[in-house]
């Protein structure tokens, strides 16, 4: 798969169930005020549930993957998806379980907050897909 944008080091915290990289292209605080992230994840990697108290963008550079409000289906996401999240939506994101999937997580309006990391994605949900 090739990559766009330098994969960057892997993710240590327990905010991910699998592994996944990040690479900040814009880091937070700076001038610009948008700190935008090259995220990929290793097939079956993803995110535990989370929202964002000023919302986020994905774009999606690479691979198959996922995306899922609560309450709602997973949406199949594939190059060139774009996903607009509000601000507070419990959702998650990551691969397929046979795909590589890289996106660039983009943070709107950051001076309202940061992320609010919830419970993982269970593997009975996530299998299920």
């Amino acid at each position: 798969m090739s990559a766009i944008f330098k994969k960057g080091d892997v993710i240590t915290n327990n905010y991910f169930t699998g592994t996944a990289y990040l690479e900040m292209l814009v880091p937070e605080g700076t001038e610009f005020n948008c700190p935008i992230g090259n995220v990929t994840f290793e097939p079956g990697a993803r995110n535990n549930w989370h929202a964002h108290d000023g919302g986020q963008i994905l774009l999606v550079t690479s691979g198959e993957g996922y995306y899922q409000e609560e309450g709602k289906p997973a949406q199949k996401l594939h190059v060139g998806d774009v996903v607009t999240i509000p601000a507070n939506l419990k959702h998650w994101h990551g691969a397929a379980k046979d795909s590589e999937f890289v996106h660039l997580a983009i943070t709107t309006n950051p001076q309202n907050g940061g992320t609010n990391w919830l419970e993982p994605v269970s593997e009975e949900h996530y299998n299920a897909l």
